[in-house]
């Protein structure tokens, strides 16, 4: 399909240009130009110029699934709530809910100029400036760094109060992922397999909750896929973007999400679960260090917290293994995120044992 056509599908431009009439004048009032910067089955992301300033507008793809317009209500309210704090992210303009201005829910931010780690099937890619064991290692500390700013947010004081369940957070997870996990025979008809050592670390999670839980805003999908960095040196945050997944728990969970792919202190081996090659990043223990010495949180239990984020992952990862048995991904596709899933629960359950 050319541009012009899925961006005709994407954008009723007569009504969207009414729109930004009304909400957002900064852009101006000149005629509109758009143009499709990334689209497809993921989201589609529009720039958007009135002879100024360009701003870019977020909305499902074209063909939406259930529940995306309500996902991406959730990450323009976080997003907005967050334009009153110093937390690194995207400035959201306005955003709506009306399915009569675009047939989706959108939100118009601002451009952030920055770079992503790029994501493939077995690593992440950076700029050759940054590709070095000291511009990793830096990396590493600033991602850390935007998740001490986040943990810093009064989430009620920013307007999050009911944005997600905070009470008994930790509580319910395992429950919640296991509830997941089950749902792919039904909507994928797939089986299922034995997972090694997941009946362990379930009970390992369900028995062992921290007794000093706290409570603030969580990314849910945090790392350096997920950010822009600026391109300068050293290695800075310029705005944690993809925010689907956010909620209101314990923002711990996103460090043991951050930390879970790193080496362990002293070694060059990289967990069997990781996405990434993590040797040239902090390890672990510095990472968890560090996070707790910016915070001034108590990270005494961030075994906990590795060992979930990877029980969690790997039930969301199941998913893809689910849909290669049934033909809807390949089988090397399969095969790769099989590995994957094995290897987060090894690996937690590793940690689990090495805890108590």
């Amino acid at each position: 399909m050319k541009q012009t056509d899925m961006l005709d599908e994407l954008i009723d431009q007569p009504r969207l240009t009414a729109w930004l009439d009304e909400n957002i004048p900064v852009l101006g009032g000149g005629p509109l130009n758009v143009e499709l910067i990334s689209g497809g089955t993921s989201n589609a992301i529009i720039g958007l110029n009135r002879g100024g300033e360009t701003l870019v507008l977020r909305r499902p793809p074209m063909h939406k699934l259930p529940g995306n317009d309500k996902a991406m209500a959730r990450e323009a309210r976080v997003l907005s709530a967050l334009n009153q704090t110093d937390v690194p992210h995207p400035h959201v303009y306005a955003w709506s809910d009306d399915q009569d201005i675009i047939g989706a829910t959108f939100y118009v931010m601002e451009l952030v100029d920055g770079w992503a780690a790029q994501l493939t099937d077995d690593d992440c890619l950076y700029p050759d400036a940054f590709n070095t064991p000291e511009g990793l290692h830096s990396l590493g500390f600033a991602l850390a760094g935007g998740l001490v700013k986040l943990a810093g947010v009064d989430y009620q004081a920013v307007g999050l109060e009911g944005f997600g369940k905070p009470d008994k957070f930790l509580e319910r997870q395992v429950d919640r992922w296991l509830k997941q996990l089950a749902s792919y025979k039904e909507t994928y008809q797939y089986s299922g397999r034995d997972i090694p050592g997941l009946n362990y670390v379930s009970d390992w999670l369900r028995a062992n909750i921290p007794d000093n839980s706290t409570t603030g805003i969580i990314h849910g999908d945090f790392g350096a896929p997920n950010v822009l960095m600026r391109h300068d040196q050293p290695a800075r945050l310029a705005a944690i973007i993809d925010w689907e997944l956010s909620t209101i728990g314990d923002p711990l969970l996103d460090l043991g999400w951050l930390s879970f792919p790193l080496c362990r202190h002293g070694s060059t081996e990289v967990p069997a679960g990781s996405y990434y090659d993590s040797r040239n990043f902090p390890s672990r223990e510095e990472m968890i260090a560090y996070y707790g010495e910016q915070s001034e949180r108590d990270v005494s239990h961030a075994d906990y917290y590795l060992v979930l984020a990877q029980f969690k992952l790997a039930v969301l990862v199941e998913a893809k293994v689910a849909r290669a048995a049934i033909g809807q991904a390949s089988e090397q596709v399969g095969k790769f995120f099989s590995r994957m899933v094995l290897g987060l629960i090894d690996d937690a359950a590793r940690v689990a044992r090495q805890a108590g």
